[in-house]
């Protein structure tokens, strides 16, 4: 049921106040708690957002080199931040204070700044919509959970981190125990709470469980409408570490947080459906003569989408593994992706048919396994829907062939082209003249995102370590 202007009044009759967040380049959520007299007054026109949130990193530290949205020269201007009405929830860790996310415009054009990851992805689910498309998605989040240091009303993680090596910090539950029944009995409380607390916040989970690794948990988060599941994912890290701070233990959504063990994954599932969602990407009866049998069950329109992210997918890889630790888990021997590489049901390939003899004609999709829990959900969808409608339109081949099934990724017999090692060779591919990224985005979106990773790698670039 769709949320005006008009049904607020009684939506909110109770409350006095609303928390607004909209989300940066890095996934983060940025936002304040205004009155319900402010919000009910900006609810339909927006309301000024400081654009410094994309004018500066993680960290608060103005970018080195300065970007279009957001500079002295134009004064750090405020951005229009608009309420979704729809993206309506109330926190419940927070007595149930009414939350909405926002998009944020350009005050001069009234149009999604470039950057703005919820506008992105809105932009590419257009493209579909003008055709008579949709898309769903489903989110599969793998972190590290590790026992805060004991407080003594200073002492917080980061801080123990600035003196102590990350390797003493304790994890919460020890040795490699994935799909475990009994792990989560040492921290029953927690683990059922996250389960609930997500049910309560509108980002359900659809399976929850250990993975391998010490105090590793997985979340497969309820299959949906992209631009839903997008959210969805962004705001299970916000559930997550809010329910954690209770329990004094710190989550880790670093894509590798320690050598020697596995990484910690983003994998996302798309499909393709018609008005009536039917899916798109299923061909209806077994094509007697595919070009690999992998893709027997597999849609025209659907190999085309495949075969556009297969061949898009080097140029957009800062998009789906954005700071300098993704690249740590992209290796090899590790079960992660380092080719563009595909198959039916292969789990260590970049790209991961899904579709029948193995799962009903409905659940035929592509799971793209190369982003990491560290990656920006919505850009993660928006790259993946770029590049497979460029496939679709351009009715592209796919650019290499299926691995088998016990085929090694990254072995001899791996056609595809290695990803980018490291961040610096992923974005100059990104940001390059004429890349496949500029086409499909746009030089706005490139040169500002291109550019906040830049920063990343001059940082990098001064950083002295242990090692």
């Amino acid at each position: 049921m769709e949320i005006t202007a008009g049904d607020l009044p009684g939506l909110l009759a109770d409350d006095n106040s609303v928390k607004l967040a909209g989300v940066d380049v890095d996934g983060i959520l940025r936002g304040k708690l205004v009155s319900k007299k402010k919000f009910l007054s900006i609810a339909e026109t927006g309301f000024g957002f400081c654009s410094v949130v994309f004018g500066w990193d993680m960290h608060d530290m103005t970018y080195m080199r300065e970007l279009k949205v957001s500079n002295k020269e134009n004064g750090y201007r405020d951005l229009i931040a608009v309420p979704d009405l729809n993206s309506f929830r109330r926190i419940p860790w927070e007595n149930n204070v009414p939350f909405f996310l926002v998009s944020f415009l350009d005050p001069d054009t009234e149009k999604p700044i470039p950057p703005c990851p919820r506008g992105l992805l809105r932009t590419q689910v257009e493209k579909f919509a003008a055709h008579g498309y949709g898309a769903m998605a489903g989110a599969e989040y793998e972190f590290y959970q590790f026992k805060a240091p004991p407080s003594d009303g200073r002492q917080s993680t980061a801080a123990f981190l600035q003196q102590n090596p990350a390797q003493s910090l304790p994890p919460l539950t020890d040795g490699m125990f994935g799909y475990s029944l009994t792990r989560p009995v040492h921290n029953r409380e927690y683990y059922y709470d996250i389960f609930n607390t997500c049910q309560k916040f509108k980002c359900d989970i659809e399976g929850w469980h250990t993975e391998s690794g010490p105090g590793v948990f997985e979340a497969a988060l309820e299959f949906g409408e992209i631009r839903q599941m997008a959210d969805r994912a962004s705001l299970f890290k916000y559930v997550v570490k809010s329910v954690a701070t209770k329990y004094g233990i710190t989550p880790c959504f670093m894509a590798k947080p320690r050598q020697g063990l596995p990484g910690n994954s983003g994998h996302m599932h798309v499909s393709l459906v018609d008005g009536s969602g039917k899916n798109l990407l299923y061909r209806g009866e077994r094509d007697p003569d595919p070009p690999y049998p992998d893709v027997a069950y597999l849609s025209d329109v659907g190999r085309h989408f495949l075969a556009g992210v297969l061949e898009g997918l080097p140029d957009v890889m800062p998009m789906v593994a954005p700071t300098i630790n993704s690249y740590k888990r992209l290796v090899e021997n590790f079960w992660a992706p380092v080719t563009v590489s595909w198959g039916l049901e292969h789990r260590a390939a970049s790209i991961r048919l899904i579709a029948p003899p193995t799962c009903k004609p409905g659940a035929t999709r592509l799971e793209v396994r190369v982003a990491g829990a560290d990656a920006n959900p919505y850009y993660v969808l928006s790259a993946i829907l770029a590049l497979g409608w460029r496939g679709v339109e351009k009715k592209l081949d796919f650019p290499c062939p299926p691995l088998a099934r016990g085929e090694d990724v990254g072995g001899s017999t791996d056609m595809g082209v290695r990803l980018a090692k490291t961040l610096r060779e992923a974005n100059d591919r990104f940001t390059r003249a004429g890349s496949i990224a500029r086409e499909v985005f746009g030089d706005e979106f490139v040169d500002h995102y291109g550019g906040t990773r830049d920063h990343e790698n001059r940082l990098w670039d001064e950083a002295v370590t242990d090692w």
